[in-house]
């Protein structure tokens, strides 16, 4: 079977960390991606086309890595949606295809759950917000039939809790109905329905694992404790220097020539980069992840935390945060993660109060972005990329790109 992944879309409700596609944010070393092509790899796919946008830098992010299976790549050059994105890759589809978006790092073992053969496969999975996802429609007489899909349904009028994941299986056939339907945002799901109403029911999968989920910025923390719980290897590399008095527990890497000064404790599971550096008395613990080259400086505290290459940070707190490449945390930077109230961490996105489903979240800042000293975040605010936020700053609400505050 050939996979097709989906990777052309703006990622426009990624923001701030949108700089580049979500699906080129690296955890442990490697893009989300790279998982995803690996776990089909192991589900035996050894064809894979890539969708991705007219900057192709999915074909740049991945050059540096070699897979030993056949890569191809096409450029959808507008975001018109899945439909045209499979329409785009018309010519090198050869049969009966997989569909998928481009952060499934645990597609091999879904995949195990198709019992039987269908030409047309719909993975699902139970959710308590239908009305913010495409909704299988399921025979009623027979729940592992699907005869429709409704994308984002009215609340009250879903049709049934279960979500689609991203993941299809598709006859060669169903290509040309996409080519009858109007070119729009969801000619897909139109496809779909058309092709169930004219060839019948096809079958429905529910998955009752965890799957990720990729729509806002704050679910890279979710997949990173799925990446780590994983992949995760506990290694500390030849070159990597680690001072006296340095307390490693846990599953841990340290990369190459990674520097870890007196006093620090570290406590698994935590990945860090080659040549990074922690200084002296830190604590990191509990999924933190740190790219390369990121410096944790001396008596701060990172927890559950992501920072991408290149961030530096001085004294300060970073809890349940993701900090995008570049960035530069003055001393004294505390990152609030929790409310007063204790009470689920909310965000406000383009006037509209967004549930996180977490009762723990810090700052999720845009790459290249600059602090001063003693800046106070408070929990759940979101910092576009390329800010200056002056010394003694409390930060309240979101801050949008480009904002000296």
């Amino acid at each position: 079977m050939q996979a097709v992944i989906l990777a052309a879309g703006e990622s426009s409700r990624f923001w701030p960390l949108n700089q580049r596609h979500k699906c080129l944010l690296k955890i442990m070393g490697r893009p989300l991606i790279w998982y995803t092509i690996e776990s089909l790899k192991k589900a035996g796919v050894k064809d894979i086309i890539i969708i991705q946008g007219p900057q192709k830098e999915i074909e740049e992010g991945l050059k540096e890595y070699q897979f030993d299976i056949d890569i191809k790549y096409v450029v959808q050059p507008e975001p018109k949606g899945m439909g045209d994105a499979i329409l785009k890759a018309e010519s090198l589809v050869d049969g009966q295809f997989l569909v998928l978006d481009p952060y499934h790092f645990e597609i091999e073992d879904i995949l195990k759950l198709q019992k039987g053969k269908s030409e047309l496969v719909l993975f699902g999975k139970e959710t308590d917000r239908p009305w913010d996802y495409g909704i299988l429609v399921r025979d009623k007489s027979n729940p592992d039939k699907v005869i429709g899909l409704v994308e984002k349904p009215e609340k009250g009028k879903e049709p049934s809790n279960i979500r689609v994941i991203g993941i299809y299986i598709l006859p060669k056939e169903f290509i040309d109905y996409l080519k009858r339907i109007e070119e729009k945002m969801y000619a897909f799901e139109e496809a779909l329905n058309l092709y169930i109403k004219e060839k019948g029911a096809g079958l429905a999968i529910n998955v009752e694992q965890e799957v990720p989920s990729l729509k806002y910025p704050w679910d890279l923390l979710k997949i990173t404790k799925m990446l780590m719980d994983k992949y995760l290897k506990g290694k500390i590399e030849n070159s990597a220097q680690i001072s006296k008095n340095v307390v490693i527990k846990g599953k841990v890497y340290v990369g190459n020539n990674a520097k870890i000064y007196e006093g620090a404790v570290i406590k698994g599971p935590c990945y860090i980069g080659d040549n990074c550096v922690i200084g002296n008395n830190s604590l990191v613990r509990e999924y933190t992840n740190l790219e390369n080259n990121v410096l944790i400086g001396a008596l701060a505290e990172a927890t559950r935390s992501i920072f991408q290459e290149d961030v530096h940070t001085h004294s300060g707190y970073f809890g349940d945060s993701i900090f995008d490449k570049g960035c530069r945390l003055g001393a004294g930077t505390i990152t609030a993660n929790v409310r007063i109230d204790r009470g689920e961490v909310r965000l406000n996105i383009k006037g509209e109060k967004i549930k996180t489903g977490l009762d723990t979240l810090g700052v999720i800042m845009g790459e290249n972005t600059k602090t001063g000293i003693h800046c106070s975040f408070m929990p759940g605010k979101l910092i576009g990329s390329s800010c200056v936020i002056n010394a003694n700053s409390v930060i309240s609400e979101n801050i949008e790109d480009n904002t000296i505050f």
